[in-house]
């Protein structure tokens, strides 16, 4: 009986484990398909073929019409039934299956966006595409040989089609009731006005930044001078005639389009608000969250740094209260380099210094830094009044494009040196820079993985990262340290100033005088941000949902793992599966704990 008790638990065992095995070709059909999806998005782009270091279409924008959008729905319904019919989920191995989940994630959202089609701004005080033409065309269009120089005047005369897109994309949201609020045009028509500036759209010394852009790859170029002088002279006449004209359209149409917007700020206005207002926090926290629950974290999260910051106030001896600190901290001019080129270079010098210092310490925290190299820059000028405080480029894979970290220094008083350090490894290193060069360089996981993902992962990365230089020791002046709780206060406001703008229905002065009020952010910075959330919906509050759920894993690990916890193992594991939705990394930590 004892040995027939055996052999059925050996059976049942085999049974389990034969039902769970892994199927290679299943595995191989399921990769290939996961390619063919993002071959389809990068067919779909010419200009993501260009950032990718890719030349076909080389002279072509992307489709920006309502009816490629609706196509790509439509393909995105068919991918998910291919998915559904033809892919056996459980005969793929766990790498497999979180790439299978992610897609078919993906998919769905594509079809559910298909509802809230004219839900977006396409230009707003911020950007659009009026404004990152000229970043396109000097960030992505080499200039390797002749052939390239042909399609930067091609796509320079393919400006005319693309703009007469984006004014019908205009135009249709001012049918469905859908216009951008009012304070959005008088600066989106000043970006407008800025990239058709300078010679040869006038007669001055001052380049045209495209004017400047193509004339500095075409110099490059091993070519005869008379070919380089016919070159300059076709992209001059286009510039100064198709490109002028178009851009001319466009702020023509948008000084019209001005008088019919209103200062109703929130997506509330909408007859299909809330639902849309849910979609999108779905989208940038993937956990099911309401703007009540937002709202509420967002709240308690705030008294709880205020508490913090009460401790830094001790340690500089500050006498007085949290809302004269914040004073203090915003009018004081030892917390700002002076305004011009020389308090430029001051600023990016000591970026550098900071980013030097913690590469030297890298192994404290990682198992090493990303082989893509990194650049600091300072964001351009004909960009700069709209864009925001700091950001970061993407790098190539195979290094031969780096990493930008750009620091908008147009207003030195929105950039105080307390913030310097923090900032330096939200966007270069240990935040974004690191994050997505190391999911650049992982093998074997697919390309949708690497270039795509979630804002709640990254952002929630980048600002989870700005808390691990402090772990080694840095951060050491107090005035610094305050700087890592203000940007941490900062993203805190922000769930908490989004719900209040599109689901409790503040007014923007209501959204400013909260940041006012709980930060010492500038005032610039202050209305910036509700600004951003006014046009940006949901996409600030991914930062600190996205911490929240990082630290609640790593306390998780740590618990379970004790002396066998390693902070490098367990940036490792989270880096090297890219930006995953937070079920999908709950399960991965989990897994790694478990293997542990």
């Amino acid at each position: 009986m004892k040995k027939l008790n055996i052999l059925l638990v050996l059976l049942s065992f085999l049974m389990l484990s034969c039902s769970g095995k892994v199927d290679e070709s299943e595995v191989k059909k399921a990769q290939q398909f996961f390619e063919s999806v993002f071959q389809d998005r990068v067919l779909d782009s010419p200009e993501f073929q260009a950032s990718l270091g890719y030349k076909s279409n080389y002279d072509q924008w992307d489709d920006i019409t309502w009816q490629k959008s609706r196509a790509i729905a439509v393909r995105a319904k068919d991918d998910l039934v291919f998915m559904e019919k033809n892919l056996n989920y459980d005969k793929l191995d766990e790498s497999t299956k979180v790439s299978y989940r992610l897609m078919e994630k993906q998919l769905r959202r594509t079809v559910e966006r298909d509802g809230f089609i004219f839900h977006n701004y396409p230009i707003t005080h911020r950007g659009g595409k009026h404004s990152s033409i000229p970043s396109f065309l000097i960030n992505y269009h080499k200039v390797d040989e002749e052939r390239d120089v042909q399609d930067y005047i091609g796509r320079l005369r393919n400006i005319e089609p693309l703009i007469d897109d984006l004014i019908e994309q205009l135009r249709l949201r001012q049918d469905v009731e859908k216009l951008a609020p009012a304070f959005v045009y008088p600066q989106a028509i000043k970006t407008a006005e800025n990239v058709i500036s300078g010679y040869p759209f006038e007669e001055t010394k001052k380049q045209n930044v495209i004017f400047e852009d193509f004339m500095k790859k075409l110099n490059n170029l091993d070519i005869s001078d008379a070919q380089k002088l016919r070159y300059q002279s076709e992209a001059e006449a286009v510039l100064v005639t198709l490109v002028n004209a178009s851009y001319r359209k466009l702020i023509a149409f948008l000084k019209e389009q001005s008088s019919l917007a209103d200062n109703n700020h929130g997506v509330w206005k909408f007859e299909d608000g809330a639902d849309y207002y849910q979609f999108v926090l779905d989208g940038y926290t993937t956990l099911g969250l309401t703007a009540e629950e937002i709202h509420e974290i967002g709240l308690s999260e705030v008294d709880r740094i205020h508490s913090e910051i009460y401790e830094i106030m001790e340690k500089v001896n500050f006498e007085g209260t949290l809302k004269e600190f914040f004073d203090f901290m915003r009018e004081d001019p030892q917390f700002y380099y002076p305004q011009g080129p020389e308090g430029r270079k001051m600023y990016i010098d000591q970026v550098q210094v900071v980013v030097d210092t913690l590469e030297a310490r890298i192994d404290e925290l990682f198992y090493g830094l990303p082989s893509i190299p990194l650049e600091v820059r300072a964001v351009e000028a004909y960009r700069e009044a709209s864009a925001g405080i700091a950001f970061y480029q993407r790098g190539q894979a195979d290094g031969s494009r780096p990493g930008v970290y750009y620091a908008n220094l147009y207003n030195m008083k929105d950039m105080p040196i307390y913030k310097l350090e923090n900032l330096a490894y939200h966007e270069a290193i240990p935040g974004h820079h690191m994050q997505i060069s190391i999911a650049l360089e992982v093998e074997d996981m697919p390309s949708f993985r690497k270039y795509g993902g979630y804002s709640v992962y990254s952002e929630g990365w980048a600002l989870y990262s700005e808390t691990l230089p402090k772990e080694i020791g840095l951060y050491k002046d107090p005035y610094s340290d305050f700087g890592r709780l203000s940007g941490e206060l900062w993203r805190a406001c922000r769930l908490v100033v989004d719900t209040g703008v599109h689901h409790y229905k503040w007014t923007r002065e209501e959204g400013i005088d909260y940041y006012m009020n709980n930060t010492a952010n500038p005032v610039g910075d202050c209305v910036g941000m509700v600004e951003r959330h006014i046009v940006w919906p949901g996409q600030a509050v991914s930062y600190k949902i996205g911490m929240i759920e990082i630290q609640n894993l790593r306390k998780f690990a740590e618990a379970e793992l004790g002396s066998k916890f390693s902070i490098q193992g367990f940036h490792d594991v989270i880096l090297k599966n890219g930006a995953v939705t937070m079920d999908i990394l709950n399960d991965i930590v989990k897994s790694w704990v478990k293997n542990q």
